[in-house]
């Protein structure tokens, strides 16, 4: 060993301390995430309140990884899964999607016709989503500018994360500013708001019709499936209706 040169042993030493240092640091982060995150019957349904940029990116419970590739896949199924509701979102294939529609990564394969994909926050227009098979094909349409969709049964998406969207009246803008838009579930069907008498303007809480008056018209539903209370026999009903007096 020549002066001044550390030794092997000091070496070996301050790289443990590293390699243990990095390990801890990413235990605590995962321990954290586990602990913010109640289980994933309450990702999908009843802990999900729509903050798309937040409770989207919760990360699974379970021990740390080293493996960073596994930890992101991890990240990714989480997020996924919370777009839908438990009883779909536990046999669906989650995989990711392109801007063309097509499915490149399958991150764990499903036994059901539902897949769901991670998303990408910071893409307008490309939320977590549950879709089924028929609202895929209608997805699809959209994504290849047809000008109706080619679905002959209603599909079904779940965005129980929120989402963004460019427009309220045009299915292929690509260009307009984002429109954030709340936890939702949709009915993949050309609805017409004429006959329904439904709104056609973005809200946040009720059902509307998006894209009305054009043939990817369909039904859009604001809210979780899960707000309010279950019936049991016996339970009593209370109506109220309130005024708001005015002055005078």
């Amino acid at each position: 060993m020549t002066p001044g040169q550390p030794s092997d042993t000091s070496e070996s030493t301050e790289q443990q301390t590293l390699t243990s240092r990095r390990r801890l640091i990413a235990g605590v982060g995962l321990l954290g995430a586990a602990l913010a995150t109640l289980g994933e019957r309450a990702w999908s349904q009843d802990q999900v309140h729509g903050s798309y940029s937040n409770a989207a990116i919760a990360l699974p419970t379970g021990p740390a990884v080293d493996n960073q590739d596994a930890e992101i896949k991890a990240v990714k199924i989480a997020r996924a899964m919370r777009a839908g509701p438990y009883e779909i979102t536990k046999d669906a294939t989650i995989a990711e999607m392109d801007r063309q529609g097509s499915l490149t990564t399958v991150l764990r394969k499903g036994t059901n016709e539902w897949v769901c994909t991670p998303g990408n926050e910071n893409r307008v227009g490309d939320p977590p989503m549950c879709v089924d098979r028929i609202g895929m094909q209608w997805f699809n349409d959209v994504i290849a500018g047809k000008p109706r969709p080619s679905n002959t049964t209603p599909g079904l998406c779940y965005m129980l994360c929120g989402a963004t969207q460019h427009s309220n009246t045009n299915a292929l803008d690509q260009t307009s500013p984002a429109i954030p838009i709340g936890p939702h579930w949709m009915i993949l069907w050309p609805f017409d708001s004429t006959h329904c008498g439904l709104p056609t303007n973005v809200r946040d809480a009720g059902a509307w019709i998006m894209f009305p008056g054009t043939p990817y018209a369909y039904l859009h539903v604001c809210g979780s499936p899960w707000v309010g209370n279950t019936y049991l026999p016996g339970d009593q009903a209370i109506w109220t209706m309130q005024y708001e007096k005015t002055s005078g």
